[in-house]
């Protein structure tokens, strides 16, 4: 009788795919993905009209503004920040870009100018927190209620309108039945997933997120790496409130009301710990994929927009009492 004995190679083979599985599990963006699909194939099942192309393109353009914004808040949250006046700092851009373009200024210095004024308003957000020291809630819920407040002085409450029919070629025309601002939010939301993978710079922002004493004696700036998040976190507010303008020809000094709740959910969902140092951009995507999906199912099912807004916040809840939970279990 021969006995059979196994070689280190055959042994190694299991183990290493074994490994890739842990891994693989263990990121937040396969289960996140994996729950994705079943919420997209029970729906499909249950309502006919879901599984439409009319229906994802609106799911698409409806999500971008969110998903855009969501790669610079995972940035500031992987640096140990967050940032509340997004939706704010949204709705001004959109509207001052709006009275821009309607008193003639050039459209492309019209947009220059308004994320150099979202830019700005993250400047101050990041001054605020890292060199006065306020905590950002405080900050940032202040920046939201004065970009607020101006957009609704410029406007008396009411929505600019009567731009020209340029301004709405971004957010109205499409490439290959896809509209142009989808291919913009995939693009900046791909650049974005791989710039912080993967570039020497924005690595820092782990660093500086899980320990931020280290991070500064290894030699990172870290006041500087905070503000500068702050400001790419506005800047790509203002450029989505432009987004948002030329879809909706207008711009609306109420828009993107409790966005600032959907980004930092959908952030959270995706992997992105309020405490800092974990996050990705691709996971924060999904996690606005989820969310959307979630409210396109409540609406096809006739749920009211006001029940719609609570479940954002349990969904929000539920996601950081998970990310508590992991946190303390590892720990």
């Amino acid at each position: 009788m021969s006995a059979t004995t196994s070689t280190p190679a055959a042994n190694a083979q299991p183990s290493r795919w074994n490994g890739v599985l842990r891994r693989l599990v263990g990121t937040r963006e396969v289960p996140l993905l994996i729950l994705i699909l079943v919420l997209v194939v029970f729906m499909a099942s249950r309502n006919p009209n879901f599984l439409t192309v009319a229906n994802f393109r609106a799911m698409a353009v409806g999500l971008t503004p969110t998903a855009i914004i969501a790669v610079g808040m995972v940035i500031l949250l992987v640096s140990g920040g967050f940032d509340l006046s997004v939706g704010a700092v949204l709705a001004l851009s959109g509207t001052v870009v709006a009275w821009l373009v309607l008193h003639d200024v050039a459209q492309p210095l019209a947009v220059l100018a308004v994320v150099a004024l979202g830019g700005a308003i993250g400047f101050i957000n990041g001054i605020l927190t890292t060199k006065i020291k306020i905590n950002p809630l405080v900050a940032t819920l202040g920046t939201l209620s004065i970009a607020r407040g101006i957009a609704q002085v410029m406007t008396e409450g009411i929505s600019i309108s009567g731009l020209p029919t340029s301004f709405g070629r971004v957010g109205g025309e499409q490439v290959a039945n896809v509209p142009y601002m989808v291919w913009i939010m995939l693009a900046i939301v791909i650049v974005g997933d791989l710039a912080l993978r993967h570039t020497r710079f924005l690595r820092q922002a782990y660093y500086v997120g899980s320990n931020e004493n280290a991070a500064r004696l290894s030699g990172i700036p870290v006041e500087r790496f905070r503000i500068l998040a702050y400001m790419l976190t506005a800047g790509l507010a203002a450029f989505a409130g432009v987004l948002l303008a030329s879809r909706l020809m207008a711009g609306t000094p109420t828009a993107a009301q409790g966005m600032e709740l959907q980004v930092l959910a959908g952030a959270v969902i995706g992997g992105a710990s309020l405490s800092g140092g974990e996050g990705t951009v691709l996971g924060a995507f999904l996690g606005i994929v989820f969310i959307s999906i979630v409210s396109n199912i409540m609406t096809m099912e006739a749920v009211s927009i006001f029940w719609q807004q609570a479940v954002t916040g349990a969904i929000l809840i539920t996601a950081v009492a998970f990310d508590m939970l992991v946190r303390r279990r590892t720990s």
